[in-house]
């Protein structure tokens, strides 16, 4: 009797040792995603789409915690020091928002545990410096959506403009890149508007874009919010045409919006329209899996920008960790987030949703011209522009 109950004790401690090495060697990626508050229509999606993840890769089991920052930097800074501190992750997805990833950054930086962004703002990973060397994304960047919407401007005979964003880092992000960009098109920018992403109005502001009279107006906000100065711009009366970055590439968007956004062009990840993307295209392959996965699970017409750029930073781990095992094992935390980070920044040629990945040590998003297209909202919709 003694013996046998000896032996069970060894055996249940073996086995709580086997456990306790198991869950010490398995990969922990840490998500930080807006799943409450004003940017909940981007980050419902975008959890979602993490739920899709492969729970093995390279031969090692993936456990993935994902945290609620309440579209909130504050928020974001408090998951991600839980994350890398409570719960040693050894990289992280998010934010979903430009203000949360760049609030994020010290933390990951300090950390050595690469970041995974899924906003679009371009300052996220340029200018390269000791700290953005840890982060990535995969947004198509402000610049290139801000350059293919100038150049369409151009292109329909578009002389003048105006802009009117969110007045935080997304909203600065945008002004400044079309600034840019319209000044490389020839089209002169007459009026520069902003409002708080909690606004209820913005008829003041619609107001002076009217009066400076321009040809089309430019809208840089996210989200349902977004819907806003399309509204107010249709009830007063002005007759230019409306454009919109990525943010606001949900069916909750368009519903919002209804009627007033027909004929409003976007700048958009291709993953959003992979049906409609041309046989030629180097990554429609890759786009068709993402649509097909990610409508399979959760029903037609449910693609958004948010969920593609999400995928994305999936197929960036599908790659890059395999290639960070040659290095480095997940028991040693810091080892390997820095073997990953390598890895990742040595990633060429991936086609994903958004386009094809080719990151370099001062290019952290890889995409180039083909990761945007433009779209036109017809009867709630999205029409590839050809």
């Amino acid at each position: 009797m003694k013996y046998s109950r000896l032996f069970r004790d060894i055996f249940t401690l073996a086995a709580v040792a086997m456990a306790a090495v198991a869950a010490h060697s398995q990969i922990k990626i840490g998500v930080v995603l807006s799943t409450t508050g004003p940017a909940a229509s981007l980050g419902i999606p975008e959890q979602r789409t993490v739920e899709l993840f492969p729970k093995e890769i390279g031969g090692q089991k993936v456990q993935y915690l994902i945290l609620d920052d309440a579209s909130d930097p504050t928020g974001a800074v408090k998951a991600t020091k839980k994350l890398v501190s409570e719960d040693g992750v050894h990289a992280i997805i998010g934010a979903t928002t430009t203000p949360s990833t760049l609030a994020m950054r010290d933390v990951v930086a300090e950390a050595g545990v690469p970041e995974i962004s899924i906003a679009a703002g371009r300052s996220i990973v340029y200018p390269m410096d000791d700290k953005r060397k840890w982060v990535f994304n995969t947004a198509p960047s402000t610049a290139l959506m801000a350059t293919a919407i100038a150049q369409f401007m151009k292109g329909k005979g578009v002389k003048s403009a105006a802009y009117i964003g969110f007045d935080d880092a997304f909203g600065e992000d945008w002004a400044n890149n079309f600034a840019e960009a319209a000044k490389a098109a020839g089209i002169v920018l007459v009026a520069n508007e902003r409002y708080s992403r909690a606004a209820t109005s913005v008829t003041g502001q619609a107001l002076h874009i009217k009066a400076a009279n321009p040809d089309a107006v430019m809208i840089g906000a996210s989200g349902t919010a977004a819907a806003l100065p399309e509204r107010a711009l249709n009830q007063v009366g002005f007759k230019g045409k409306h454009y919109q970055s990525g943010g606001v590439a949900n069916p909750d968007f368009l519903r919002v919006c209804g009627a007033d956004c027909n004929g409003t062009i976007v700048a958009v990840a291709p993953g959003l329209v992979a049906e409609q993307l041309p046989a030629s295209a180097p990554f429609k392959a890759a786009a068709m899996r993402y649509a097909k996965t990610y409508e399979g699970a959760y029903g037609p017409k449910t693609l958004t920008q948010f969920s593609a750029n999400a995928w994305d930073s999936g197929v960036l781990l599908e790659n890059a960790i395999p290639e960070a095992l040659k290095k480095a094992q997940p028991g040693d935390r810091k080892a390997f987030s820095a073997a990953l980070r390598d890895a990742l920044e040595g990633l060429t040629k991936v086609p994903a949703a958004g386009g094809v990945y080719s990151m370099t040590p001062t290019e952290h998003n890889g995409l180039d011209e083909l990761g945007v297209v433009l779209v036109e909202i017809a009867n709630g919709d999205w029409k590839l522009l050809k």
